[in-house]
């Protein structure tokens, strides 16, 4: 078997809050008086989808031209998102089936995100993340350059004491399969987005997880 792990992606690959983080975008750029006007949502989300909070705080700050510091802005993000995560997290549908069926093939997992540590704190505590992954579960307090690098998932295949090409990547955006590949793995797309031109460079494309066939995958590969 030429695959040994399995390493997710958190936001909008495993937990729907792809809504929660859009939401806070907004209510940040209108707390500092700014209009959120659909040019500027479009600009601001061709930078931040699959961004950690540092970098997504940064094009808020220069797109919107808020005159505030990245730090604070960073603080007032966090504190928004977390009211909105705190009201309605939830996994995105099919994950704990197949999660369930990767571990029949005794399949390792693991999670590489690029979410902060309160964040993935909220994350763990809502949905009982260590059930899935254990103590597997990285971001970027982990390593010293985010995705699009593939720092993140470089590290968790060597936690798991696994090579890179040897393991399987499941994303959800452009950064994050940029960050994968460079990191010389197998990647699934999921287009939890709805946006299939983010996913063109995943070497296979899925709608939802039940479209996995992970046997065959296995099998062949």
């Amino acid at each position: 078997m030429k695959f040994k792990a399995i390493i997710f992606d958190m936001d909008g690959t495993i937990i729907d809050s792809g809504d929660a983080w859009k939401q806070a975008t907004r209510n940040l750029v209108e707390f500092h008086g700014v209009e959120y006007t659909l040019d500027l949502h479009n600009e601001i989300n061709k930078y931040v989808v699959g961004a950690g909070l540092v970098e997504s705080c940064r094009v808020i700050k220069d797109v919107a031209k808020i005159n505030e510091t990245v730090e604070n802005l960073m603080s007032k993000k966090t504190e928004i998102v977390s009211q909105l995560l705190n009201k309605n997290l939830v996994f995105i549908p099919g994950f704990t089936n197949f999660h369930k069926e990767l571990t029949q093939q005794t399949l390792k997992s693991g999670l590489a995100t690029n979410a902060d540590d309160h964040t993935l704190m909220l994350a763990k505590k809502a949905l009982n993340l260590e059930k899935f992954f254990g103590e597997h579960m990285y971001n970027v307090s982990h390593v010293e350059k985010p995705k699009p690098h593939p720092d993140l998932y470089l590290h968790a295949a060597d936690q798991l004491k696994e090579k890179a090409h040897e393991c399987i990547a499941v994303e959800d955006s452009e950064i994050g399969l940029a960050a994968a590949k460079a990191a010389g793995m197998f990647c699934i797309g999921i287009n939890t987005g709805k946006d299939l031109k983010a996913l063109k460079e995943a070497d296979l494309i899925i709608e939802e997880y039940k479209d996995i066939d992970l046997k065959n995958i296995l099998k062949k590969l």
